[in-house]
């Protein structure tokens, strides 16, 4: 197999279809079958950012996704954020986020503060 850039949708899906085919072989490729594994993956993903980007979510949109992922309930942010109701105003949009409650935030949430922050 030859792999090479991919330039086109149609060649998307038949890279899609090889690594598939490969990954299928083994249950734990080694060697040239791993390394045309990576290469066909990464010669994939390259393709995809660029013409597939996945748009970052909103600082809420981030917050409310990891409150749900960790079971946490609103007055488990406070310590983040503030009294309860600081805390429904930022997840309604109403109030943003000050620096110190991204820092918290990132920290206990495990949530990039770039994301955070709102600008990627």
């Amino acid at each position: 197999m030859n792999i090479s850039l991919i330039k086109n949708d149609r060649k998307l899906e038949k890279a899609i279809s090889n690594l598939k085919s490969l990954m299928g072989k083994s249950s734990e490729p080694s060697g040239e079958m791993a390394d045309k594994i990576k290469l066909l993956a990464l010669v994939i993903e390259d393709y995809e950012k660029i013409h597939y980007p996945i748009a970052s979510p909103s600082p809420v949109d981030a917050i409310k996704f990891r409150m749900e992922q960790m079971d946490l309930s609103v007055k488990e942010l406070e310590p983040c954020i503030g009294k309860s109701n600081r805390v429904y105003e930022v997840l309604a949009g109403k109030r943003k986020l000050s620096i110190n409650m991204i820092r918290k935030l990132s920290r206990a949430l495990k949530i990039p503060a770039d994301i955070l922050i709102g600008t990627v």
